[in-house]
C-alpha cells in the first residue's frame, strides 16, 4: 500500500503463524494509514516452515485474496486470529473478509502462487533474511518486531530530514 513515490518505504519479510510479526502487524500498518502520502509498505511472504509447519498454506492463501483486492483485509484478519488460524480453517477467515470462496479455491487449487511464495522466500535470505520479522526501511534492515513508538520516531527522524 502507498505510492511508489513515496519518502518511506517500508518492506517486510514475515511469517503469519509468527508472533512476533503479529506484534509489529497493525503498528505498521497503523503507520502506513496515518502517512499514506510518505510511506509505502511493502509486505513479502516468509513462512518458516520448520517453525510454523503450516504456514506456507496460509500465504499462499493470503496471495489469492490479493487476487480479489482483498490482501490486506485478509492481512490484519490473520494477525487478529493467529492462533486460531491453521491451513485447514484459513478458508473461513477468507469469507470473514469478502473473499469470494469458489474464485478463492480455484487460485489454491492452480497452485499459482507456489512459486511466488518460494521466490518471497529466497529473496529475504538473498537479503540476509534469517527470521521473522525482518525489516527494510529506506533500505536499512531491521530484525525483530518494531513496537509502535519506536516505528513512529524512525518514520518521524526520516520525514524531518527530508524537510
Amino acid at each position: 500500500i502507498g505510492p511508489t513515490d513515496a519518502i518511506i518505504t517500508i518492506v517486510e519479510f514475515a511469517d503469519f503463524k509468527c508472533p512476533f510479526c503479529a506484534e509489529s502487524a497493525l503498528a505498521v500498518r497503523g503507520i502506513a494509514v496515518k502517512y499514506p502520502n510518505d510511506i509505502r509498505y511493502i509486505f513479502r511472504d516468509f513462512p518458516v516452515e520448520e517453525l510454523h509447519p503450516g504456514a506456507a498454506a496460509i500465504h499462499i492463501a493470503g496471495e489469492c485474496a490479493k487476487d480479489q483486492g482483498k490482501f490486506w483485509a485478509f492481512h490484519d484478519k490473520i494477525f487478529q486470529n493467529q492462533d486460531a488460524v491453521t491451513p485447514d480453517n484459513v478458508q473461513a477467515y477468507a469469507a470473514q473478509v469478502g473473499v469470494d470462496i469458489a474464485e478463492y479455491d480455484r487460485c489454491l487449487a492452480s497452485k499459482k502462487y507456489d512459486g511466488e511464495v518460494a521466490r518471497d522466500i529466497e529473496d529475504g535470505r538473498s537479503a540476509g533474511v534469517y527470521g521473522t520479522p525482518t525489516f527494510f526501511i529506506n533500505g536499512r534492515k531491521i530484525e525483530g518486531a518494531i513496537p509502535a513508538d519506536m516505528l513512529e520516531g524512525l518514520v518521524q527522524s526520516v520525514l524531518t530530514a527530508q524537510e
